[in-house]
């Protein structure tokens, strides 16, 4: 079962898991199960996506019920309107602890034309662990508030790695002895992105909409034995 954050007549919202793809596309590759088929047969009725995330990022995707909905939706996106907020762990510690990544990035298609694009971060915790990797005794990592403030393919796993702070799991942009640092040690085997807020206007009523997605109990865990907290639900950021 899709785990539903919030439903009404004109859209639904869940909390995509981690490694389920979004809907059929030639950057899947082949699949088992898609989340809009699963969210179909579990609601009943026409469901349309609004946006995406990628197969390996977790949290919170909006769904709309009718064509119109989702354009609608979709406008908010393109005018960038709806404020984004997700929890990455990244390798290293960012410097300066708040910053914005301005770095003109291309489509889904790496030699297309670059378009412009940001991602403001903010550095909310840090560790350092005791395992040698490489000539480093010990290694740092950071859990990062990443806010995209434009909607790039892949935009924050790209920026951040352009930076040399990629995320951990990352299999496309990161880095592969610390992923498997992570899959080792920690038992994590998920890339560390994950869509933790989302604010837009409800389009039919207007009303301002803040939904959140809680993490799975991989990316909990983890935070728990780093000793991690979150910024508290409500927080002005």
């Amino acid at each position: 079962m899709i785990d539903i954050l919030y439903q009404d007549d004109a859209l639904i919202a869940v909390n995509k898991p981690a490694n389920l793809a979004v809907h059929r596309s030639t950057f899947v590759g082949s699949a088992d199960a898609f989340l809009i088929d699963l969210l179909r047969e579990q609601v009943g009725g026409d469901v349309y996506l609004a946006h995406r995330l990628d197969r390996a990022t977790s949290g919170v995707l909006l769904v709309a019920r009718s064509k119109e909905v989702a354009a609608a939706l979709g406008e908010q996106f393109m005018n960038r309107t709806v404020h984004k907020q997700y929890l990455v762990v990244a390798r290293g510690w960012p410097e300066p602890a708040e910053d914005v990544i301005d770095y003109p990035l291309p489509g889904s298609r790496e030699t297309g034309p670059r378009r412009e694009a940001r991602t403001r971060y903010q550095r909310l915790a840090t560790i350092e662990v005791p395992i040698a990797l490489g000539r480093y005794p010990q290694q740092r990592y950071a859990l990062l508030l990443a806010e995209p403030e434009s909607g790039r393919f892949r935009q924050i796993r790209k920026h951040l790695a352009h930076i040399h702070h990629p995320v951990i799991g990352d299999c496309q942009h990161g880095r592969g002895d610390h992923n498997r640092l992570y899959k080792q040690h920690f038992g994590c085997h998920r890339m560390l992105l994950h869509a933790w807020r989302i604010r837009f206007v409800h389009p039919l009523t207007g009303m301002a909409m803040e939904i959140e997605a809680p993490l799975d109990d991989a990316f909990t865990g983890l935070l728990d034995r780093f000793g991690w907290a979150l910024p508290g639900v409500g927080e002005e950021d």
